[in-house]
């Protein structure tokens, strides 16, 4: 009896494991099957029109000078730096600037104790005096001798022992003028000048402090006109050479990215490109009345080499470059794509100048990357009627008709 009833209950469960596979597979094949199989045809073509044109995006280049501009790290330096120091030993006797300070040249700086040298000075003047008075008794010692020898009174030795005391003491005279000269040197040692118009920098003595010639007792940093010198790779050199003869050469010269750009003029290219590091140093002079640039300060420096005149100038993500070269992708009248080779001149920010371009064509810039040579395209912006009418064209995409359709909406 238990047996029996075991295999009723396989039984049962074998029918309804059967009867579900036929609900859910069995009935519903011929269906799918006809619905595969009808629209597998449609779907093949349908498929085909669905790839219908490509949504781009698109510029016209535009025809304007572009400048070349060669752009590098600079730093900030001051044509003339002077350090001063004393040319004797002396005390600080005044201090007559102040740090920091703007002096012109000729303008008083330092006083030192010049007691000493006044004193020698006076001695040396003095002796000058003397010898003056000396040679002019030797003198009229010598023409009264002349005189008496014409008279027949004295010999001729003794005029000729005259006359070689006034060249002594002619000499002597002409020895102790330089010997008070060079008082007159030593005692302006003691008064220091500004020997150009600059800025003051720290003073290290005050008055009363003993100085040595080897004391440095400030520094002079002459701010306008200033140089800005940087470094340019040798590619650049040819170019930069060539503008320089063509005239003057603009540099421009920007102190973080908050400062005002100055503006000068090149005035420097060294003789001889470094061999290590390929690179050349030049400089820019620039004028700075308002103190702008100052000296060790680190700067962005351009420099335009030269002028591309009515050159055209497309985005850089216009252009595609591979291993056959650069190319654009240009709309022709009837809406399809055609690979234009192209040649970039210079870029500069998200433009470049390029060559192989009238001018008045239809560049792609956004959806190249699903696009192909003689493929369709269709403007990003369109209408929706437009869109609408391509996407029915899509699934009538089983009928000739509809592709044809299809292709004329996007055109």
């Amino acid at each position: 009896m238990k047996k029996n009833s075991v295999g009723l209950i396989v039984g049962v469960i074998v029918l309804a494991g059967a009867a579900a596979w036929y609900f859910n597979h069995g009935s519903g094949t011929p269906a799918e099957a006809r619905a595969g199989g009808g629209g597998g045809g449609g779907g093949g073509k349908g498929g085909r029109g669905a790839q219908g044109p490509t949504v781009v995006n698109v510029v016209t280049p535009v025809r304007q000078d572009v400048p070349v501009v060669v752009i590098a790290n600079g730093t900030v330096t001051p044509i003339r730096t002077v350090d001063l120091r004393p040319q004797t030993t002396s005390t600080i006797r005044a201090v007559h600037i102040k740090e920091g300070q703007f002096v012109k040249a000729g303008q008083l700086m330092f006083t030192l104790d010049d007691r000493a040298d006044r004193a020698n000075l006076e001695k040396a003047q003095a002796q000058v005096a003397r010898d003056q008075a000396t040679l002019a008794d030797l003198e009229r010692q010598y023409k009264r001798s002349q005189e008496l020898f014409a008279q027949k009174f004295i010999a001729q030795s003794a005029v000729d022992s005259l006359k070689s005391q006034v060249d002594a003491a002619r000499a002597v005279l002409k020895s102790d003028m330089a010997a008070a000269q060079a008082s007159i040197v030593a005692t302006s040692y003691t008064a220091i000048s500004a020997p150009m118009s600059g800025r003051v920098g720290a003073i290290n003595v005050y008055p009363g402090s003993l100085v040595q010639m080897s004391t440095s007792l400030t520094t002079i940093t002459q701010l306008d006109p200033i140089d800005v010198a940087f470094t340019l790779p040798e590619s650049s050199l040819s170019a930069l050479l060539a503008a320089q003869k063509r005239g003057k050469v603009e540099v421009e010269a920007r102190a973080g990215a908050d400062g005002q750009p100055a503006t000068g003029q090149l005035s420097f290219v060294d003789n001889a490109v470094d061999p290590a590091s390929g690179m050349i140093r030049v400089k820019a002079q620039f004028a700075n009345a308002d103190t702008s640039l100052w000296p060790g300060q680190y700067v962005n420096a351009r420099v335009t080499v030269s002028t591309l005149k009515d050159a055209v100038v497309i985005p850089q993500n216009a252009i595609i470059i591979n291993a056959k070269g650069t190319y654009v992708y240009v709309v022709e009248a009837d809406h399809t794509a055609r690979l234009a080779p192209v040649e970039k001149v210079h870029a500069f920010g998200p433009s470049a100048a390029v060559t192989g371009l009238a001018g008045g064509e239809t560049i792609v810039t956004e959806g190249k990357q699903n696009l192909r040579p003689g493929g369709k395209v269709r403007l990003a912006g369109a209408g929706d009627g437009e869109g609408k009418h391509g996407g029915g064209a899509g699934k009538r995409g089983g009928k000739p008709g509809g592709a044809r359709g299809g292709k004329g909406a996007a055109a």
